[in-house]
């Protein structure tokens, strides 16, 4: 096994050298904006090797990727003068043991539920300590919208702003079908993001009420979607032919066939 710090080091220096004046000109031009939306690729891609069974070695290759953002962005505030990668692992350590003072303070074992509470209650302190004011202060505007509808929804419930129950939200969920429904008419672009905007809010809420990640859920569909739009690909290559030789209603048999054969039979 690798001695951790030395590959640290190792990383580190590499990413000195490619942002040296004599480094590499891509490498150079880059700023906090523009290498954001990797970051946001490589954590995806480390959630998807993890997906797949897990995938180990595509495992230990999307993390590396992931911490060479983490160092990429350290690099960046190193050489404007605001911190280093050591203050980033310092900061994050410092935040685990404050907020776990059962396992490393004085506090006593806590059940789950009691911890969760505890930790929530501390993220609060440290965001007061920020300045952040309000129930909904602090949470990411850069999450995926059907986690971040899903936090904010969390956050409000703390505090009793919620529906009493899923059949509440179900009850919802058909007013503001109705509401998009009303607008199709007028085809007005803006309305009907709006409307269509409500909709999945509202279904983010109802995903919560059944203690379901409406991330996840959708993931799910994608991937069903993906798997029985194949088997009709299939189904009409084996008769030489491909989606666009066909007509809608021999693509939905084939849709049928294959989510029939998925539930057996």
């Amino acid at each position: 096994m690798s001695d951790p710090a030395q590959a640290i080091t190792r990383l580190l220096d590499i990413m000195a050298r490619l942002r040296a004046p004599d480094g590499c000109p891509w490498d150079r031009e880059q700023d906090f904006g523009s290498i954001a939306p990797y970051t946001i690729e490589e954590a995806y891609e480390v959630a998807d090797a993890i997906a797949r069974g897990p995938d180990f070695p595509q495992l230990q290759d999307e993390l590396g990727d992931l911490l060479f953002q983490v160092v990429y962005h350290a690099q960046m505030a190193e050489e404007a003068g605001r911190f280093a990668f050591a203050e980033v692992a310092e900061a994050i350590a410092a935040k685990m043991v404050r907020r776990h003072p059962h396992v490393f303070g004085d506090a006593e074992q806590r059940d789950a539920a009691a911890q969760t509470t505890a930790w929530e209650a501390q993220k609060a302190a440290e965001r007061a300590a920020r300045a952040e004011t309000g129930t909904l202060a602090g949470i990411p505007a850069g999450l995926p919208a059907l986690t971040r509808a899903l936090k904010l929804t969390r956050r409000a419930a703390r505090v009793g702003f919620d529906w009493p129950d899923a059949a509440a939200v179900l009850d919802k969920l058909e007013e503001e079908a109705a509401e998009l429904r009303a607008e199709l008419p007028g085809a007005d672009p803006a309305r009907l993001a709006d409307e269509v905007g409500d909709l999945l809010f509202v279904l983010a809420n109802l995903a919560r009420k059944l203690d379901l990640d409406p991330e996840a859920c959708l993931a799910g569909a994608n991937a069903k979607f993906e798997r029985r739009f194949g088997a009709v690909e299939r189904a009409l290559a084996a008769e030489g032919r491909a989606p666009g030789d066909a007509t809608l209603a021999e693509m939905e048999a084939a849709w049928a066939a294959a989510k029939a054969a998925e539930r057996g039979g």
